[in-house]
């Protein structure tokens, strides 16, 4: 299959990829894109996918996607790890929400009861209209994390 992607390092960045690959820590994932990236180099004896694959102990797909990159975006987005710009799944309250439901955590629980329960907490915000719906584990994330 023919290569769609060259991976053609410069002196320079191949000094830096060599480097930065005897620096990093044995498993880490910016390590094995700099050691791909220098085995895929055509200004040496290039590779194969296979090969790289097999070297670096990873997939023939993880070789092909980060020459893409590399072509595509330059030496340091392929290096560097993306942060996603929005989560797998979006957010169950909001900022405004959240206050309410640690507000009410906060306030005495309803009659007949001794404390609040996660589940008793989450029945109350869709009671009091905070939310149309929520979890008791949604309700137990954010207190742990706003919640001291």
């Amino acid at each position: 299959m023919k290569k769609i992607y060259i991976v053609k390092l410069s002196a320079d960045e191949r000094s830096y990829l060599v480097d930065l690959s005897k620096k990093l820590a044995h498993a880490s994932q910016k390590r094995k894109r700099a050691e791909i990236l220098v085995l895929a180099d055509v200004n040496q004896a290039s590779w194969t996918d296979a090969e790289i694959a097999r070297a670096v102990g990873c997939r023939m797909g993880t070789v092909e996607r980060v020459r893409k990159n590399f072509v595509l975006n330059g030496l340091q987005d392929t290096l560097e790890h993306k942060k996603r710009l929005t989560p797998p799944t979006p957010c169950k309250l909001d900022g405004e929400q959240e206050v309410k439901l640690i507000a009410l955590r906060l306030g005495p629980p309803p009659k007949g009861y001794g404390s609040w329960s996660l589940g008793l907490l989450a029945s109350q915000v869709v009671e009091l209209g905070i939310c149309s719906e929520i979890s008791h584990e949604t309700v137990r994330r954010t207190l742990k994390k706003r919640y001291v």
